[in-house]
Parts: C-alpha cells; structure tokens; sequence
C-alpha cells in the first residue's frame, strides 16, 4: 500500500514531466522509474531532481553517495525524501 508520500511523488512526476496520458495511481510504487519501467532518461532525473529539491526543499548533492540508488523507484525516491527534507 502506497503511503501519503509516495502518493504525492507520483503525481510530482506525472506534473513536473508532462505525462499527458499517464496518472499517478497507474505508476506502480516499485516500478523502475529509468529505462524499464516507467522509461524515464537523464534529462526526466533532472527535472525530477530540481522539483523534488523545491517541493521538499532538499538539500542534494550530485556527489551524494548512492544517489542513484534513491531515484530506482517511487519507494526508494520517498524513502530519501523522507530522510533528507528540511521540515518547514
């Protein structure tokens, strides 16, 4: 069962990367996002990157040691954003 922020990283993704003919409750929360899968590129992580930095004000690195890993799939990017954000 997908949690509240998972939920609300589904639809950052379908909103920031303009997926016209996908909603949030079709991307599964365990699906790779790159390549397979949801078939985002390098250019898709970026733009995910900078809204998941305002939305959660995060404060990543590109050097951050297994940043990759975090952007696998929906529960691994809200596993990291649930570590790494700045309560407001």
């Amino acid at each position: 069962m997908a949690t509240e922020l998972e939920d609300e990283i589904k639809r950052l993704i379908v909103s920031a990367l303009n997926f016209e003919n996908l909603k949030p409750e079709d991307i599964a929360t365990d699906e790779p996002l790159f390549n397979v899968g949801l078939g985002l590129d390098s250019i898709d992580g970026l733009e995910l990157e900078i809204v998941l930095r305002k939305t959660y004000q995060l404060k990543i690195k590109s050097a951050t040691e297994g940043l990759r890993e975090h952007f696998t799939s929906v529960a691994t990017l809200a596993s990291f954003v649930a570590a790494n954000r700045e309560e407001a």
